[in-house]
């Protein structure tokens, strides 16, 4: 036990005293932050770019519908041709032209009208000028029918329905979605962690292996507290980056609310009811939906999501850092671990992309509950299903334990089957091990 302690504090104290490691663990959250207020601030001076469209009418409609937007300006061709419109859109560098001929009925005008561009218009361009023709054509046909244009404006108002839980407070749409993506978050932190540090684990051990340090190591401890040793050592110095990431990151969201004069206490207590909301003055059911959707993020249960993201980190860590080190034993440098690396990361990925599918659309359906339960993707996808909460309308308490209960079988199991590899792999060179002679070391 205390070689086990030795080793664990030897591999510890190597990664907290590296170089790189110190300055990517206070430099990371800075550049997290900045990497965020970058891409807002390259999306607003891409957006502030506005598009301007030309327009060539010669029908008897459409004459002051297409609005001019923020984003879009629409200038309109009188007493021009064809050709000479396209040839002036084209040389002032406008998006395009919308060409809009004359004709005996507006049925006739739209199936003939073009939009000019240079190259393929983006979605959201070809969306608003036919949203435009889609509502002049409603109108012209319900008015056809006898129904005006007044009555149209009404029957097409938008309509959403209003949303409560069972006991009065307000529900939000989409909000699923959001909890889904913060889950997500969690689990792709995993993901990142399970890859960097396993892969600390497997150069760790490929270095001493090749240096044949490791011949003179194994003389005084066993192969297995080694192996042991090096993973656990990695796990904590990943846990102590994680702990000093989370306290920049609270350092930081505190100047923010500083800075930008936000007051917390407007998201804290119970959930105002609808009953109680709809008694205020003068306020809008836009800002009461803001307020609402402030009130349920701030109440997703932090505290418990992130106690279960050590617990699935740790767990799903120690699995996959203890194949990594059953790679780095069997191999002779990192290029021949390439074939191995895939089968190994295939279910990281497959958690990723599948439970981002299944959570968003049924976080409690069958397929989400399976690859929560399965042990190599259950620590990304249960993180997923938990930023909804646990127990009533949340995930059941039985499939967390059961979830748990699993990651530690595998773990064990895993482990047994890696210290046999790494047991054989560790004094093996100058040879590319196969899967086949892999399974024959299990065997030993």
């Amino acid at each position: 036990m205390n070689k086990l302690l030795l080793i664990i504090k030897r591999e510890y104290l190597a990664k907290v005293r590296n170089k790189s490691f110190v300055i990517m663990t206070f430099l990371s959250p800075i550049l997290m932050v900045a990497m965020v207020v970058l891409i807002a601030f390259l999306t607003q001076l891409n957006d502030s770019e506005k598009q301007v469209i030309s327009i060539l009418n010669e029908s008897d409609f459409f004459h002051n519908e297409f609005v001019t937007t923020e984003s879009t300006s629409f200038l309109e061709f009188r007493n021009v041709s064809l050709k000479s419109a396209i040839d002036s859109t084209s040389s002032l560098g406008y998006y395009g032209l919308l060409y809009i001929p004359n004709a005996a009925s507006l049925e006739e005008i739209t199936n003939k009208s073009f939009f000019y561009t240079k190259e393929a218009p983006s979605t959201s361009v070809l969306d608003k000028i036919e949203g435009v023709f889609k509502t002049r054509l409603q109108q012209h046909r319900l008015q056809q029918l006898g129904v005006s244009k007044q009555d149209f404006l009404e029957v097409d108002k938008t309509y959403d329905i209003n949303l409560s839980t069972f006991s009065g407070d307000i529900n939000i749409k989409g909000f699923n979605e959001i909890r889904a993506f913060i889950g997500g978050g969690f689990g792709y932190l995993i993901m990142m962690f399970i890859i960097i540090y396993g892969g600390f684990v497997m150069r760790s051990v490929i270095e001493e292996k090749t240096s044949r340090i490791i011949e003179v190591i194994i003389s005084s401890v066993k192969p297995f507290q080694l192996m042991m040793g090096k993973i656990i050592g990695t796990s904590l110095a990943g846990l102590t980056q994680f702990a000093i990431w989370i306290f920049s990151a609270s350092i930081l969201m505190l100047i923010v609310i500083f800075v930008f004069d936000i007051d917390p206490a407007a998201f804290s207590g119970d959930t105002p009811s609808m009953a109680a909301m709809s008694t205020v003055p003068n306020v809008s059911m836009m800002n009461e939906k803001v307020l609402a959707l402030g009130v349920e993020i701030f109440k997703i249960p932090w505290i418990m999501l992130i106690s279960f993201f050590l617990v699935y980190f740790l767990l799903g860590y120690l699995i996959y850092s203890s194949i990594y080190a059953a790679i780095g034993a069997a191999v002779d440098n990192e290029t021949d671990t390439q074939q191995f690396i895939l089968p190994v990361i295939t279910p990281l990925m497959l958690a990723i992309y599948v439970g981002f599918f299944s959570v968003f659309n049924n976080p409690h359906g069958p397929i989400a509950v399976a690859f929560s339960l399965f042990p190599l993707t259950s620590p990304i996808v249960m993180l997923m299903r938990l930023s909804s909460g646990l127990g009533e309308g949340g995930v059941p308490i039985w499939q967390v334990i059961v979830s748990i209960l699993l990651l530690m079988v595998t773990f064990i199991g895993i482990v047994w089957l890696a210290a046999k590899i790494y047991r054989i792999g560790i004094l093996m060179y100058g040879k590319k091990p196969s899967y086949r002679e892999l399974y024959k070391w299990l065997k030993y």
